[in-house]
């Protein structure tokens, strides 16, 4: 979803119905996976594990996408948002 919700940031010069015709395109084949992936998934793990699994995902891909596609600087304070994000994940998946 990354490259389908911000790649359309780096080509502002196309007129934004054709860009969210090929968002919607990029979105559509990315579902395909995702949707199976959260059946087949929610038997191990319960749906909140689930989002935290793919909000994971999608925030690593979207800082290596940022930084080398978007050519966007990494700042100390992103940093830090990721490792609390990190601490979230732990709490989320302590078996209390």
């Amino acid at each position: 979803m990354t490259f389908a919700w911000y790649g359309h940031l780096k080509y502002k010069e196309v007129a934004l119905w054709k860009v969210i015709l090929v968002s919607w395109g990029i979105a559509f084949f990315e579902y395909i996976f995702q949707v199976p992936a959260n059946r087949y998934g929610h038997g191990q793990f319960n749906a909140t594990e689930l989002k935290t699994i793919q909000e994971v995902i999608s925030l690593t891909v979207f800082l290596f996408f940022s930084i080398f596609f978007l050519k966007e600087e990494l700042r100390w304070n992103y940093i830090v948002g990721f490792i609390l994000i990190v601490l979230a994940v732990f709490f989320i998946f302590k078996k209390w």
